[in-house]
């Protein structure tokens, strides 16, 4: 299963981040002149101590940067690769506040990293997965290190591909080529979820497939993802996300039977700042249980910006018409919390 993990930043050295990308062997030269930022935008690169002939062990830092004019916002899928010898056991997100879920999995050979994080990226927040990974046997360490990134609202196809050949250095960032979607395997399922799903294709590598908008587990080769659909109901869009676009299936998933039961209502328990300027722009955490991928509200009005995990939210508070005590409340899947107060101040 995955695993939701949280850990603090640490002082990792910033790494240099590609967002230009260059003629490179199979790959396609972005267009000169062309726009470099949009509304929501992602790019990665990746640095760190890697595996040697003499010290067998390393770490890996993929980070990746939001550089929009907003916050980057849905599902955002990373894939890391290892060359055949080296492995790893999982990674360690670092980012604070805990505003956000990230779930992992790793194949069971140990050289495939599939993670997704969902919540919503301050324009300009810098973040990274820090990974272990031990070369086996004795000799030189060879083989290219390849991470990529995924989000459906960056339309730009550059700085998504990173790759790294041991003993030999960085590589330019790839032109990812769009992915193009040829027979889906199964348009049917129960509600439930948990039917499997093969999407053939090409261009698929780094990529994710989402149902109705929510990420269905399971990975992705050039040639194919295998995946197992989420719970639902009615009928659901076939979306697949990857580093060099997003493009849509021609049949939908047609979910049949009950859907799943629906998620639990969140609960807000407090607030670390209790009041504010009528002019909003105060920046509050709202604590509480089942927060995730919710939506916050101040006086019936949603806040300015909003980020939700599972226990916490970021938000900041929007202006207010006059003075005096307002609800805070959240909204998810599940419904709407019971409000704690917060004052705006004349």
């Amino acid at each position: 299963m995955p695993t939701i993990i949280r850990l603090a930043g640490a002082g990792l050295a910033a790494a240099l981040f590609l967002t230009a990308a260059t003629t490179t062997a199979g790959a396609t030269t972005a267009p000169a002149g062309g726009p470099t930022l949009m509304r929501q935008r992602v790019v990665l690169t990746q640095a760190g101590n890697y595996p040697t002939e003499q010290n067998r062990h390393g770490v890996v830092s993929v980070s990746w940067r939001s550089i929009g004019t907003e916050d980057l916002t849905g599902p955002t899928h990373f894939t890391v690769d290892l060359p055949p010898g080296l492995t790893t056991g999982g990674a360690m997100f670092h980012s604070t506040p805990y505003d956000y879920t990230f779930t992992e999995t790793v194949s069971p050979d140990g050289r495939h990293l599939e993670a997704v994080l969902s919540g919503n990226r301050r324009s300009g927040a810098e973040e990274f997965l820090q990974i272990p990974v031990v070369a086996e046997g004795t000799g030189p360490v060879t083989g290219a290190i390849t991470a990529r990134v995924a989000n459906a609202n960056d339309t730009i196809p550059t700085g998504h591909v990173s790759t790294y050949l041991l003993g030999i250095g960085l590589l330019p960032s790839l032109f990812a080529p769009k992915p193009r979607i040829g027979e889906v395997g199964a348009t049917t399922g129960p509600g439930a979820g948990g039917t499997p799903v093969t999407v053939a294709g090409e261009s698929l590598a780094g990529a994710m497939v989402l149902v109705g908008g929510v990420p269905a587990p399971g990975t992705c080769t050039d040639t194919a993802c295998t995946v197992t659909t989420p719970g639902g109901s009615g009928s659901a869009a076939v979306t697949v996300v990857g580093p060099g676009g997003t493009v849509e299936a021609p049949a939908a998933f047609d979910y049949t039977g009950a859907p799943p039961p629906p998620p639990v209502a969140p609960s807000v328990s407090g607030l670390n700042t209790p009041s504010g300027p009528v002019g909003g722009g105060t920046a509050v955490i709202v604590t509480g249980e089942d927060l995730a991928g919710g939506t916050v509200s101040f006086g019936g009005w949603p806040a300015t910006r909003a980020s939700c995990g599972p226990q916490l939210c970021t938000a900041t508070a929007p202006a207010a018409d006059q003075p005096g005590p307002v609800d805070v409340t959240v909204t998810t899947a599940g419904g709407t919390s019971g409000p704690v107060a917060f004052t705006y101040a004349p």
